[in-house]
């Protein structure tokens, strides 16, 4: 039975595509690639710091130190001070 409901489908499909445009083509053809997309399993995300090993993270953190732009500007010797904060 579900067989023949399926196979009445497609039949009725294929003749309902056979009278529409090609602009109409495009926008089924649009909709059945986004229905493929959603169909498609989400691979679920897993941050890097829960999956790398401690030195997969650390080498990580130096690309992305690496990648920052250098400035050349320090702080001067007095904001190091501890004492100064107290002032």
């Amino acid at each position: 039975m579900a067989y023949t409901a399926s196979l009445d489908l497609r039949t009725n499909l294929k003749q309902e595509l056979d009278k529409l445009s090609d602009s109409q083509l495009r926008r089924i053809a649009d909709f059945v690639q986004l229905v493929k997309i959603q169909a498609q399993p989400v691979p679920k995300f897993i941050p890097l710091w829960q999956r790398a090993t401690p030195a997969e993270r650390a080498e990580e953190f130096r690309t992305w130190v690496a990648q920052l732009p250098e400035t050349r500007i320090s702080l001067s010797n007095q904001a190091f001070d501890r004492d100064s904060l107290y002032e």
